[in-house]
């Protein structure tokens, strides 16, 4: 992560602290110094942050693996059946779903349906304020080792916490083993917009030329977007519903969902088979949204 100014280097600083009361390890680069890790960042940079614990997967291939575990364990997956009902018994307890073509019985239902977990979480009755934060990427023609890391503007830590509609934009920059280096991110809630907007992809492109002076000439092969599940509080929601026995959920994890992924099945499985979850879910639980988050 890098500031431009040395008040941006600051909030990087006390950010860097507060994560590090969690186990985060950062470490402080001068400006001086930045350039030893990205040779072609930009002169004259405050100074940034290196977290050497941080690391990536390729969102794609750990779906795949993560379905193949659960299919290994006995899962049986049926594709391109919208859900159009959470059947519900005269207790009010979870009897299973309806899709499009079958009736599926179970004693529980885990609502992971991502930028649309508000919707399934309404068929059962309930209010989850899930809505689409739509970003945009663009995606350069293969280069050598231009970027070395995945590289943050400060100003991404604000946008992420930012409860805005407006359109926000901060320079995301990451090199990718196959060459081409994408750019982001854009963050702004205009429902489920998926017409390309000519102005975020300049501001995104303008914003990494300024970080990285040599992707200036560079050509652009595609831009793709989509639509991240977001929650007025930035936190998703995990776990069992209080007001639906046997309604579980697991969204609402904005840009994080594939690294989070694996903690949140963990802690809805324990809650599942009756263990108590790690981690407490308090702060997690669905029914934190009052009624008129619904607008």
């Amino acid at each position: 992560m890098v500031a431009g100014t040395s008040a941006r280097q600051e909030a990087l600083r006390a950010f860097a602290a507060e994560q590090a009361t969690v186990g985060v390890t950062a470490e402080e680069i001068p400006g001086e110094r930045l350039r030893e890790l990205e040779p072609h960042l930009a002169s004259g940079l405050a100074g940034g942050f290196l977290y050497p614990q941080d690391a990536q997967v390729q969102p794609a291939l750990a779906a795949a693996h993560l379905l193949r575990a659960a299919r290994r364990a006995g899962a049986r997956l049926h594709t391109g059946e919208a859900v159009k009902a959470v059947r519900l018994g005269a207790d009010g307890a979870v009897r299973g779903v309806e899709t499009e073509r079958r009736r599926l019985d179970a004693a529980a239902v885990i609502n992971a349906a991502g930028t649309w977990g508000g919707e399934l979480a309404a068929l059962a009755g309930v209010h989850l304020p899930v809505l689409p934060r739509r970003g945009f990427v663009l995606v350069t023609e293969p280069l050598p080792r231009i970027v070395r890391h995945k590289v943050y503007a400060a100003d991404y830590v604000a946008d992420v916490a930012s409860g805005s509609a407006a359109l926000q934009t901060s320079a995301v920059v990451e090199g990718t083993p196959g060459g081409p280096v994408l750019i982001g991110a854009s963050r702004e809630r205009v429902g489920f917009d998926r017409t390309l907007s000519v102005e975020v992809v300049s501001r995104l492109a303008a914003q990494a030329a300024a970080l990285f002076p040599v992707l200036a000439g560079v050509s652009v092969m595609r831009a793709y977007r989509g639509f991240r599940p977001y929650l007025p509080d930035h936190l998703p929601a995990i776990g069992a519903d209080p007001r639906v026995p046997g309604l579980y959920h697991a969204c609402g994890h904005e840009g994080a969902g594939i690294g989070l992924a694996p903690a949140t099945g963990l802690l809805i499985t324990q809650q599942l088979i009756g263990k108590e979850p790690e981690l407490g879910l308090a702060p997690f639980r669905a029914d934190r949204f009052p009624a008129e988050d619904a607008a």
